[in-house]
């Protein structure tokens, strides 16, 4: 019996590499413009004069507006995965030490694009995209995090991982919309979500009062 060798992947040709140029330069073309002047503000007209095309090879390539939104979030969500991956190279740390660095890299991917985040972030929860997708990295990571957390015992065992790490995702988001929306960046992101992690991790009534005296 022979053992077929794995063909080489296909390397897309002419027509497929224009076509993906058309589609980037549509793509470019409408993030310059949304952060620019807003999404609402923006027409299709005004992107496919930006990318000098027919107003029809919009078409060819999105539906509608709101796909640009589709788009922003999935290449966002793909390049929100490899950062965070890296905050992950250290197996021997904690859960609390895990979580604050993928809090950090969290502050760091978005303070780099503050502008653009701010416009596209609206635009996608005005379009009701957060009720309808599933939960994005950010939210699988936390669950594997505490996962780990509670294999190596620093994580208590009644508690839900998925619940717990979409409720950090959920927290995330809500602050990240807040933070997007305050012209005063006195405060950076950085400790807000410190300050979110401690309020997740510690509670915010005193064992005393709740009559548990923490042994």
């Amino acid at each position: 019996m022979t053992v077929e060798e794995p063909q080489p992947a296909r390397s897309p040709g002419r027509r497929e590499r224009s076509r993906q140029r058309m589609h980037d330069r549509l793509y470019t073309s409408a993030l310059e413009l949304f952060a620019e002047q807003g999404y609402e503000r923006t027409t299709i007209d005004q992107i496919t004069e930006r990318a000098d095309v027919a107003r029809g090879t919009f078409f060819n390539h999105f539906q509608r507006k709101e796909d640009l939104v589709t788009t922003w979030a999935q290449q966002r969500q793909e390049k929100l995965q490899a950062f965070m991956e890296k905050s992950l190279d250290h197996e021997g740390d904690d859960t609390t030490v895990q979580l604050e660095r993928c809090m950090s890299a969290l502050a760091d991917f978005n303070e780099a694009e503050r502008d653009l985040t701010k416009v596209m972030l609206t635009a996608w929860v005005k379009s009701g995209q957060p009720l309808l997708e599933e939960p994005e990295y950010a939210g699988h990571i936390f669950v594997r995090i505490i996962s780990a957390g509670q294999a190596r015992g620093d994580v208590a065992l009644d508690i839900d991982p998925v619940a717990a790490g979409n409720m950090l995702r959920d927290a995330y988001l809500g602050l990240l919309y807040r933070w997007t929306q305050v012209a005063d960046e006195k405060v950076p992101l950085h400790i807000e979500l410190r300050a979110l992690l401690r309020i997740a991790l510690t509670g915010i009534a005193s064992y005393s009062k709740r009559g548990w005296t923490g042994s």
